[in-house]
C-alpha cells in the first residue's frame, strides 16, 4: 500500500508540475520561442510580423536576442474606435534580457499619418521606461525597444503612439510580469 501511495503521488506532483511549469515566473523569465514560433519566424526570415518576429532586419538592428518569445498579454492602442497598433513584451532567456514591441496596423498605415512611436519596458519598481526608443515622423510597422536589463523587476511593454493633429497621445500597457 505505502508503495502505491509513493507511486500515486509522484505521478500527481508530475502531473501538476507539467501543467503548472517547473519554476516560478518572474518579470522576464519565459520559456522561450516554442517549436512552432522558431518555425514561424524562421518563415518569415528577415520581414517583421504581427506575432513580432526577433529574427526581422527591424529586430536584428535592434539589436533583439534571436530567442526572444513574448511574455504577458497582448494589448492594443487605439484611436477613438479604430484599434491602430498592437503592443507586446519579449523575453530572451539566452541574453537575459526584455523587450518593447510594437506592431502598427496596416489600416492604420493605410490612411498615409506620420507619427511618433515611443516604445519600451515599464520597470514598476524605478518608475520608468527602459530600453526607450523613439521614432519621430515614420510610417513605418514594425518597432522593438533596446534591451532592458530588468528581468529581476516586474514590467510591462510600453507603446505610445503621437499624431500630428490630434488632441492626446495614444498609449497602452501589456500585463504586469512579475
Amino acid at each position: 500500500m505505502r508503495r502505491v501511495q509513493m507511486t500515486l503521488v509522484a505521478t500527481v506532483a508530475g502531473a501538476t508540475m507539467s501543467l503548472l511549469g517547473t519554476g516560478v515566473a518572474s518579470a522576464g523569465v519565459g520559456p522561450g520561442a516554442t517549436p512552432q514560433q522558431r518555425t514561424a519566424n524562421a518563415a518569415a526570415g528577415t520581414a517583421g510580423t504581427e506575432a513580432g518576429n526577433p529574427l526581422s532586419a527591424v529586430a536584428t538592428a535592434a539589436g533583439v536576442c534571436a530567442d526572444a518569445a513574448q511574455i504577458g498579454t497582448t494589448e492594443y492602442i487605439y484611436r477613438d474606435t479604430e484599434t491602430i497598433a498592437s503592443v507586446k513584451q519579449f523575453y530572451s532567456p539566452s541574453c537575459d534580457k526584455n523587450y518593447g514591441y510594437v506592431w502598427a496596423w496596416k489600416s492604420f498605415l493605410d490612411q498615409n499619418v506620420n507619427f511618433t512611436l515611443t516604445v519600451g519596458v515599464w520597470a514598476y519598481e524605478r518608475s520608468a521606461l527602459v530600453g526607450k526608443r523613439v521614432v519621430f515622423d515614420t510610417h513605418a510597422q514594425e518597432f522593438w525597444s533596446a534591451a532592458a536589463d530588468t528581468a529581476d523587476e516586474c514590467t510591462s511593454a510600453d507603446g505610445t503612439i503621437s499624431i500630428p493633429d490630434y488632441p492626446v497621445p495614444l498609449s497602452t500597457r501589456t500585463s504586469k510580469r512579475c
